[in-house]
């Protein structure tokens, strides 16, 4: 099954109790079980969704930009599954109007998987061996995405974010071994349907910009947002960012290792070019200043929702109160 069926009437419900600030209070309470830039994932406490997990992008302004990002969204699973080879968790979409304010919000589900599943925090406590096969699972999953870019330039070009928290082990049972690479290793963050068609981005890059401050959308967008989308089309980043994922993950002991690990897979995978090898230096750099911008971006768009607030301003986003870096 790669298509999951939404009761939106459920959904409605539970959208119309929210409490954005404590989920837990929501009239259905809710568990946040992680944030991202554009979306909340989030466990409904409900007989009806103890089996889903929910992302909620509460950031569209019409129906036709909903139409075109379901769109995209499948049309990218598609090529994902069925061209590329990359196993995704099955997602269905369904999305609700505010007539209040016209604002759009579309909740993505995929079945809720154990939490010791999610390759973040397998690597809390696996030993360094295993995280070396789960790390080279995800780089061979991954060349998969850009060796079938490569083949297909200017054609269709998938974007993708390989970070470690985007991944999951679905059949993972403590004291399971991941030595052999035979687990069932899961991507899980479809959210940002990155994909070019002839050369042209598909997803409309104004929505990365619907959740940040309005007093600084003109600023990212000038500085920011192409870079960032870039990024996921370019293999090597794509790979630091991965490896710098590790310090948020409270990892940093493994990076050294990791490293070694990338540098010789990708000297084996890319035999008909010259592979830059990754060094330490410049994946702390990446990081240090990747953790600085998204310190500054959570605190401004903390005084956003104050803002919103004192102008009697319903907030739609939610967000964390710290993020641990």
């Amino acid at each position: 099954m790669s298509k999951i069926d939404i009761d939106k009437e459920f959904i409605e419900r539970f959208e119309a109790g929210l409490n954005a600030r404590h989920p837990d209070k929501s009239a259905l309470p809710a568990t946040v079980l992680g944030y991202g830039e554009m979306s909340t994932v989030l466990a409904i406490q409900d007989k009806r969704a103890e089996h889903l997990a929910f992302k909620r992008m509460p950031m569209f302004h019409s129906r036709r930009e909903v139409e075109d990002y379901e769109e995209i969204l499948y049309e990218s699973l598609g090529v994902l599954r069925t061209k590329i080879g990359v196993q995704v968790a099955p997602t269905g979409t369904t999305w609700l109007e505010d007539k209040n304010n016209g604002l759009i919000t579309i909740y993505i589900a995929q079945p809720k998987l154990a939490a010791d599943s999610i390759c973040n925090s397998l690597i809390a406590h696996l030993p360094a061996h295993e995280v070396k096969a789960l790390v080279r699972r995800v780089l061979a999953e991954t060349h998969k995405v850009f060796d079938y870019n490569a083949k297909h330039r200017g054609e269709t070009e998938i974007g993708f974010d390989a970070q470690i928290s985007n991944w999951a082990v679905a059949d993972y049972r403590p004291g399971m071994p991941c030595v052999d690479g035979e687990f069932n290793l899961l991507y899980i963050d479809i959210s940002s349907p990155l994909m070019r068609t002839d050369g042209k981005e598909r997803l409309d890059s104004e929505l990365f910009l619907r959740s940040a401050p309005s007093f600084l959308r003109w600023l990212i967008r000038l500085l920011f947002v192409q870079d960032v989308i870039n990024r996921y089309y370019d293999q090597r980043k794509v790979t630091i960012d991965l490896l710098a994922n590790f310090y948020k993950e409270q990892r940093a002991d493994l990076i050294p290792a990791m490293i070694d690990v990338v540098n010789e897979f990708y000297a084996d995978a890319l035999t008909d070019e010259k592979f830059a090898m990754i060094h330490l230096k410049e994946v702390k750099s990446y990081y240090r200043e990747d953790a600085m911008i998204w310190r500054i971006y959570l605190a401004a768009r903390k005084i956003d929702r104050f803002l919103h607030r004192l102008f009697g301003k319903r907030y739609p986003y939610m967000l964390p109160d710290k993020i641990k870096r």
